[in-house]
């Protein structure tokens, strides 16, 4: 079973559950935005565009 130790040491180990990101277009240039799953609101941004968030699910694209 994984675990989360030592705490303090500031690593996650596993996804963070209830946010989602998906890739969008701000500015004309392409991004990724972080969504709280919970309530759908957009949370942030991410300047560079290869760069993921860590540890955050993509959303599949639908239509």
């Amino acid at each position: 079973m994984a675990s989360n130790k030592p705490t303090g040491d500031n690593a996650r180990k596993g996804a963070v559950r209830k946010r989602t990101q998906l890739r969008s277009k701000a500015m004309g240039e392409s991004t990724w935005t972080k969504r709280n799953k919970k309530t759908g609101k957009f949370m942030d941004q991410k300047k560079a565009p290869a760069r993921k968030f860590k540890g955050i699910r993509r959303e599949k694209k639908t239509g």
